[in-house]
This record gives C-alpha cells, structure tokens and sequence, in this order.
C-alpha cells in the first residue's frame, strides 16, 4: 500500500483549472519527484496535498488517513512536513528558535533533544549558527534551516518544493546530498523541483507534470534517458 495516493485530483483558482484529474502515488522510502516548467502545477499539488488550498474533487490518502477532511495543523501531526518554496525560515528569530518552532507541536521532550542533535550532525552549519537571525543566513543556509526545521517535526514524509532555487551550483549540490541523506534515515521524500537534471538523478520515480495534467510517468533513469523529457527539461 502507498504511503500517500493522490487520486483523481482537481483543483480551481476561480474559473482557472489549475489541476486536472491527476493520480499518483508515493511508497515509503522512496524519493518521488514531480517535475514540469514553470505553471505546470506542481506547488500546487504540494498545497494541495498539505491542506492549503482547496480541493473541488478526487483524494488524497496518508498512511491511511483521508486528507481532505483533515486540518493543514492536524496534517502535520500525521507525519507529513512541507518544506515550501522560498524556504520562508521566520526571519527575525534565530536558528534555534527555527527550529523550536519546528517541534513545537511535539511533547517528548527527550525525543525532541535528540532530534536537535540529529540535525546538527546532518547539518554541522546550522549548529555554527544557532544563535545567528535566520534572516541574515545565505539562500543556502536558509535552505537547510528550512529542512531541519521540517525535520524537527519527526515527520514520515517531506514535501520539497522547489529546494534549489535560487542556489549556486555547489550549493545544489549540497542541498540535494542532503536531500538524499534524509531519505536513507528512513523520511519518504516528495520533490518538487524545476532542475529536472538534478532531481531524476537522485529519485526512484517520476511524474512529468504539463498544464495541470501529468503527461508521463516512470522510473527517474529512464525518463532522464526519454528524447521528449530531454528536449523539455534536461537541455536536449
């Protein structure tokens, strides 16, 4: 059984079809990521699926729970965190108040304490800065706050939106070694990404996401070898 099944998802922006009818699936342990240009939809499926916008029709499932009639705050408690797009650190409290703010609905105190010592191992940066604004972090330093911060919250499964933009290229690097790091610690991962090259390099599964619709679907090598996906996304 998937840990998270989308099934026939449609969503609206007024009379604007933003979704269309898409389906699929994320097993645990996998990394998963949705890839399409600019407008193709997939934050919006992310926002979706974590309960902040609104769904006319279809499901979405969780380790079994139905997360249309679930709350955005009740949706994080299941397991499932969203590390969304412009990484949205809370710029004015420091790198460890971050990441407070990431545990924040937990209460096993001594599970969170290790989960700090967790993240501070996984990103020796962030430890050098705990006490340092978030707001004067760099894009990439942001980047990792935002991840630990998701992981703060010792969740099942991470929804990435967009996690290399705006980073040089060692940073995205980095960011993706990490990324790949987190899944071998035993967190599902659902990326969203617009580097296509980077993304099918490190997932399991794919799904290419055109105009609301997702128009293929397969193992990440093979659709990195597809002529279609290379002429559209990896630069031909």
């Amino acid at each position: 059984m998937a840990m998270l099944s989308v099934k026939d998802l449609e969503v609206y922006y007024g009379s604007i079809h933003a979704i269309k009818g898409i389906s699929f699936e994320v097993n645990e342990g996998e990394i998963v990521t949705l890839i399409g240009a600019n407008g193709a939809g997939k934050t919006t499926t992310l926002h979706a699926i974590s309960g902040l916008v609104k769904v006319k029709s279809g499901s979405v499932d969780f380790c079994g729970n139905n997360l249309r009639t679930t709350e955005p705050h009740k949706i994080i408690r299941l397991g499932l965190a969203q590390v969304p797009e412009g990484r949205r650190v809370f710029a004015k409290m420091t790198v460890q108040e971050n990441l407070e703010m990431g545990a924040c609905i937990r209460k096993d105190k001594a599970a969170v304490e290790a989960d700090y010592k967790a993240v501070f191992e996984r990103l020796p940066r962030l430890k050098e800065r705990r006490k340092q604004i978030a707001g004067t972090l760099s894009g990439g330093e942001q980047q990792m706050l935002a991840i630990g911060r998701a992981l703060m919250g010792n969740p099942k499964m991470l929804l990435l939106d967009e996690p290399s933009m705006g980073l040089s290229p060692l940073l995205v690097n980095e960011i993706f070694n990490i990324i790949q790091d987190v899944n071998k610690s035993g967190v599902t991962v659902l990326l969203v990404e617009q580097n296509a090259k980077k993304a099918l390099e490190i997932a399991n599964r794919a799904y290419v996401l055109e105009t609301g619709g997702i128009s293929m679907s397969g193992d990440a090598k093979t659709l990195s070898q597809d002529e279609q996906v290379r002429k559209a996304y990896l630069g031909g």
